[in-house]
């Protein structure tokens, strides 16, 4: 049984104990997830209502991707803690001889770029779902707005964490090529998407201040 299968405060025990999972990188994906179910309820609260008739079909569309968004991010957030489980396990095998000491290397570099995987993914998750708060600050249910804004912080600081948690595994893997990838990757969606969720956290202050555009 996964942690999203479990109450709240298991997960939330969990984090706070000891135990080496789960940890920064899943708490970043859940996170996302959180983001992403702010998106997906202003979306719910404006399809389907006469007023907002003009935008149902956008907004239709950026529900159903925000609900895909967060089944992705909560899979990450269990993903997380297995991609652990897995450098562990390598950490732990025999190095007595040469022959134990390099297939331990193999296996620790391999299950380094699992581990790296997992927040790679959010990262590119978490941008997304900032580009759909973007949309929403515009096209949502107006009744609603703070909860864009949430959405669009929570998303940031999900994306940046988890950036994070690439950085401390491309540390110790030794692949060059591997690591600029992932640097190169994430450098734009990380600039873009503090752009983004700067300017929707502009729109919603200046809206609930009645100041509109």
């Amino acid at each position: 049984m996964g942690y999203l299968e479990e109450p709240l405060r298991t997960y939330t025990d969990a984090l706070a104990s000891g135990g080496a999972t789960p940890g920064g990188g899943s708490a970043a994906a859940l996170v996302g997830a959180l983001g992403s179910a702010l998106n997906s309820m202003v979306g719910n609260f404006t399809v389907g209502r006469e007023k907002f008739a003009d935008v149902e079909e956008d907004v239709r569309g950026l529900l159903g991707e925000s609900e895909r968004l967060r089944g992705e991010l909560e899979r990450l957030t269990q993903a997380d803690t297995e991609a652990y489980g897995e450098v562990a396990a390598a950490q732990k095998m025999p190095r007595e001889t040469e022959e134990q000491k390099s297939a331990r290397r193999a296996a620790m570099q391999e299950a380094l770029k699992g581990a790296a995987e997992v927040p790679r993914a959010a990262v590119g998750a978490c941008h997304r779902v900032l580009e759909i708060a973007s949309e929403l600050v515009e096209k949502g249910n107006p009744n609603l707005i703070t909860d864009v804004g949430v959405a669009a912080k929570f998303a940031l600081a999900a994306m940046e964490c988890a950036a994070l948690n690439v950085e401390i595994n491309l540390a110790y893997i030794k692949d060059d090529g591997y690591n600029a990838e992932c640097r190169q990757e994430m450098a734009p969606r990380l600039d873009a998407g503090r752009r983004l969720a700067g300017e929707v956290w502009e729109k919603v202050n200046r809206r609930m201040k009645g100041e509109g555009e």
